[in-house]
């Protein structure tokens, strides 16, 4: 058998071997862990001499594991494993002869194999196996640990013990943490004060002769100090061997793993939780502040500072052990239980580490800065909750907050806009934004400080700027310009940092200094890129400004009129969202500048529209990674809005609007009748230009006029001038014959939908007449179920909008109009995406017919030209109703539907003949509905739909949220019924419904008639529906 499980380990993990073989002796050898007998076999493969090959010995050592775990094994036979591995630890190990040491991936899986034999049986069967291995230590006949493979093999059972039942990085089930902790605890009792002499040994032994072991030997110690009495570590005995360690010089820079090792072992040693006075003593009796300020100023932390040579892998160490020590002082100083003596020791302790903390924040290697922000951002929340600020503590903030500001400075080894630093750039932005939150920590303990400090920089920046011209680093601009893009938070209305979001009359005043100081200066004329950009933001961010001060507005203009034509990508795309903005905001103060501007950027305007090819993924310009055709396009239209928005102030006439506006169109037009016959042909250049016309020409629409019908806003523009509506009428016609010609492209169909979205703002009513034209192109054979639900979301806002003129028009296209949608929900859906598209599109019917229902236009529904289509419409809503099933919006649309029937019952129902209240009387007279025999429609039809709900098994209300929302509305129908129809509807239920289901009358009656809020009705149906069940 023996012979056998080796040559399937070497068949499983030969790379040559051939599949099916090795499948074979995969399967075998997975059958062999479940088999309680193998482990002997294991062991010996293991231990035999000559040795099997290393992948022998350790899948035997894995498969002896695994029967360990499985807990396949009797106490006998685990206590036969004990002898056997130890017998092999002892012989190849604890003897002067070491000629076949095991490789260290073998110790390890050893260790592991130990380890799990010592979780079972050091309660009971191993008591002695920490003996047993510190035995291995020393050769025969020695009292020192002079046997260094023995002691690397003790220290790996140790670091592997910890690991097994220590690690509280591991979760574990409630019985094995119980076990682990029995563990901990009897090796606290019997163990770990021998077990803490041997490590002051082994460092006495090795430590300046073997740091494999020594380093070996400090992880040991960080590991199990956690768990420990922390005296066994804290003596002047240990100290004395591993101070040493941490302030060891190693002049050459290159790695020290014992010193990182060291510092390692400190921060967890300091890191270990204890009463608030002991910690602050440790830290006191430790002397760590005198260590870390002579490891700051060794040679690989200053020496060789901004050289190759310089440590990092020492400087993370060190600034992790900082950053634990601040943030232990921190927790005891906010410990309401400290006492005052404790409390003094601390202050000092934490005024003495901040130049310690500052020194690895300001680091050059953000990786190091990072460490330490954690218990910066401690160190300022504490500030922040003191009542008032000790005088040792305000002299610190200052440093504080510049440190945080040139951390955000650029090194001087990035570049900007760099295809190859992009990660770099990224990770930089990502450092800024946390250093913004400590920033704003700075701002709320001493507002007055973080004002000065911020004005300063910025105003001495501008002013070296006006002297220099352009000779100042741009590192040093793009800092101050950041800082300035900041301050607003302090300095403007509800952006958080001021009381009650209100903003700081100081920093609005100093705003407004910088602000006009940025505008004066040539800051607009710097040759790098970044700053530039900085610059359109921040005029944008601060529009406000240029309300109170119009006379600056002229020259930020043309400052954006030159940077729109920019030649670095990023800054030319940008600046035409930018110019946008600002624009926008400006437009009631820019005056008649539009002629202006639109000669000035019409060589901007010309569309190219690009196929995407199968390099698509590459890109126009290696300036920048989002400059793709489709990119680049998407910000040329917010040129077209900024002219619309440019062009139609109220100091300009509307004839002259319309005019600016033919000027910016008319080549569009020519455009798009150059195209289109290609486009008819199929060409996809030719389909993707007339696209981007359509979506130009909309979003211009959007530009000149954002007015929306039927809004009550106060800050609602008036509706656009019969001047501009003809003129956009025109682009409305040309955009429909596009869409006539092209309907069966769906990018066409799209720009389409979004034009038309656009136009209305501009249109105003007369997009009425061409309702009929957006309908036949919008919602064709070609177009899904998801286009159909978008338009009718539009046709909402049209409805709605123009209620008062839309009749006739919706009157001659409702029928064509819903038998598109019909045709739309009667298709089969495939896959999820078409449920919820489905779903999408029911939604939208119904909040559409809705629309009618709300807004007063009820007699289209039954007029001449579709009271033929008005069966068919509402079989369609209590089909909804009634469907109820587990599919995707099911539930939704028929609580929409049975709202909808309910309305319908108030519009046709007629006056009520009957009463809901607390004391109802008993309803008087005969229905008389709107639309004769309504009143049995609603019985026959409305009613028996509620009840088909009612008793469908799927339907449970009481488990399901949605379903309980459809009881709301099915008992809301049910009185409207009742209002509508009285006596008869309650002769209907006595002589059908309360007989042939055993209802009480009395108590359903009653539940009806009385429930002024549905829902109390709803709560009774509710009950009811349970008693079925």
């Amino acid at each position: 058998m023996e012979s056998q499980i080796e040559n399937a380990i070497e068949i499983a993990w030969n790379p040559n071997s051939d599949q099916a073989l090795k499948s074979q002796a995969f399967d075998y050898l997975h059958l062999l862990r479940s088999d309680p007998q193998t482990w002997q076999v294991c062991v010996s493969l293991f231990a035999r001499i000559p040795r099997t090959s290393e992948v022998v010995r350790l899948v035997s050592l894995e498969i002896i594991n695994s029967a360990i775990h499985l807990q396949s094994l009797d106490s006998q036979n685990l206590l036969s494993l004990r002898d056997a591995l130890l017998d092999y630890v002892r012989s190849t190990y604890a003897t002067e002869q070491q000629t076949q040491i095991d490789s260290p991936s073998l110790q390890n899986k050893l260790t592991q194999t130990l380890t799990l034999l010592f979780v079972s049986l050091y309660k009971q069967g191993w008591e002695t196996f920490i003996d047993d291995f510190l035995a291995l230590t020393n050769f025969p006949g020695s009292s020192v640990p002079d046997n260094a493979a023995g002691v690397l093999l003790y220290l790996r059972i140790l670091s592997s013990v910890h690991d097994e039942i220590a690690d509280v990085m591991l979760m574990r089930q409630d019985n094995q943490a119980r076990s682990h902790t029995e563990l901990k605890d009897m090796l606290r009792a019997r163990e770990v004060g021998k077990v803490a002499r041997s490590w002051q040994n082994i460092l006495a032994q090795y430590g300046n002769q073997n740091d494999a072991v020594v380093e070996m030997t400090l992880k040991v110690i960080g590991k199990w100090v956690s768990w420990i009495d922390i005296s066994l570590i804290i003596h002047e005995g240990m100290m004395g061997f591993i101070l040493p360690m941490v302030g060891r010089s190693n002049d050459s820079g290159g790695e020290d793993t014992v010193r990182d090792a060291a510092v390692d072992a400190f921060t967890e040693i300091v890191g270990k939780k204890m009463r608030p006075a002991d910690k602050i003593d440790m830290i006191s009796f430790l002397n760590l502040q005198e260590i870390m300020s002579q490891l700051v100023v060794s040679p690989p932390l200053n020496q060789f500072k901004g050289t190759p040579q310089y440590d990092t892998d020492l400087g993370e160490a060190v600034a992790k052990l900082v950053n634990t020590i601040v943030a232990d002082i921190v927790r005891v100083l906010e410990d309401r239980s400290t006492d005052n003596t404790t409390r003094g020791k601390s202050n000092q302790l934490l005024h003495d580490f901040i130049p310690l903390l500052l020194r690895f924040f300001s680091d050059e290697y953000d990786e190091i800065c990072s460490t330490v922000i954690p218990s910066l951002t401690d160190v300022l929340a504490y500030f922040r909750k003191l009542p008032e600020l000790p005088g040792s503590f305000s002299e610190i903030l200052p440093p504080i907050l510049n440190a945080i500001i040139m951390k955000m400075r650029y090194d001087e080894t990035s570049s900007w806009g760099n295809e190859d630093e992009q990660t770099d750039e990224a990770e930089f932005q990502e450092l800024r934004k946390r250093l913004q939150v400590l920033q704003k920590t700075v701002a709320v303990v001493d507002q007055d400080l973080y004002v000065q400090v911020l004005t300063n920089l910025v105003a001495n920046t501008l002013q070296t700027l006006d002297r220099q011209t352009f000779q100042v680093d741009w590192r040093d601009v793009d800092l101050a310009l950041h800082e300035m893009y900041l301050f607003g938070e302090l300095a403007m209305p509800n952006q958080g940092l001021g009381a009650k979001n209100q903003p700081s009359p100081v920093a609005s005043e100093r705003l407004m200094a910088m602000m006009t100081e940025m505008v004066q200066s040539r800051i607009a004329e710097f040759p790098h890129p970044a700053i530039l950009l900085h610059y359109m933001e921040i005029c944008v961010r601060y529009c406000a400004f240029f309300e109170s001060q119009p006379a600056f507005i002229g020259q930020v203009l043309e400052n954006f009129v030159r940077l729109v034509h920019h030649d670095h990508v990023r800054i030319r795309t940008r600046s035409w969202y930018l110019f946008h903005r600002f624009v926008k905001h400006l437009r009631a103060r820019v005056g008649n500048v539009a002629e202006t501007v639109i000669q000035s950027i019409g060589d901007l305007l010309p569309i190219k529209a690009e196929v995407p090819g199968d390099d698509a993924d590459d890109d126009m310009s290696s300036d920048q990674t989002d400059n793709s055709a489709d990119a680049v396009f998407a910000s040329q239209l917010y040129l077209f809005e900024a002219i619309g928005c440019i062009s139609s102030t109220a100091s300009t006439p509307a004839e002259t609007q319309a005019l600016y506006a033919r000027s910016v169109m008319g080549p569009l037009f020519t455009d798009m009748e150059k195209h289109l016959p290609r486009a008819k042909a199929g060409d996809a250049q030719a389909i993707l230009q007339i696209h981007h016309i359509i979506m130009a020409l909309g979003t211009l629409a959007h530009g000149f006029s954002d007015w929306t019908p039927g809004a009550n806003s106060t800050n609602q523009r008036a509706p656009p001038a019969k001047a501009l509506s003809d003129e956009f009428a025109r682009a409305a016609e040309a955009i429909l014959i596009a869409l006539s010609e092209l309907n069966d492209s769906s990018e066409i169909r799209t720009a389409c939908r979004s034009a038309f979205s656009r136009l209305l703002g501009v249109l105003g009513s007369a997009v009425l007449p061409q309702l009929p034209q957006w309908i036949d192109g919008l919602l064709s054979r070609s177009s899904s179920k998801d286009e159909m639900a978008m338009f009718l979301r539009l046709l909402d806002q049209v409805v709605y909008g123009f209620k008062t003129e839309i009749f006739e028009v919706l009157n001659q296209l409702l029928t064509p109009l819903l038998q598109r949608v019909f045709g739309g929900l009667s298709e089969p859906i495939s896959g999820t995406d078409d449920e919820i598209q489905l779903a999408e599109l029911r939604r939208e019917y119904l909040t559409f017919i809705g629309v009618i229902l709300n807004n007063d236009l009820a007699g289209v529904l039954v007029s001449e030209a579709n009271q033929v289509f008005f069966e068919s419409l509402v079989n369609s809503i209590l089909a909804l109703a009634r469907d109820i099933g587990p599919g995707s919006g099911n539930l939704p649309a028929s609580r929409l539907s049975f709202g909808l029937l309910a309305k319908m019952a108030g519009v046709w129902g007629g006056p009520d003949v009957a009463n809901i209240s607390a004391n109802p009387a008993a309803p008087t007279g005969s229905p008389s509905p709107v639309i004769p025999g309504f009143d049995q429609f609603l019985i026959d039809r409305f009613h028996s739909v509620c009840w088909e709900v009612l008793r469908d098994p799927q339907f449970n209300p009481l488990t399901d949220a949605q379903a309980k929302q459809v009881l709301h509305e099915v008992a809301g129908l049910e009185q409207a019924i009742y209002l509508k129809t009285g006596d008869v509807f309650l002769q209907h239920l006595q002589s059908t419904i309360f007989p042939g289901l055993g209802i009480d009358e009395d108590d359903f009656l009653r539940a009806m008639t009385t429930a002024t809020d549905k829902r109390t009705f709803s709560k009774y149906l509710q009950d009811l529906s349970k008693s079925w069940r």
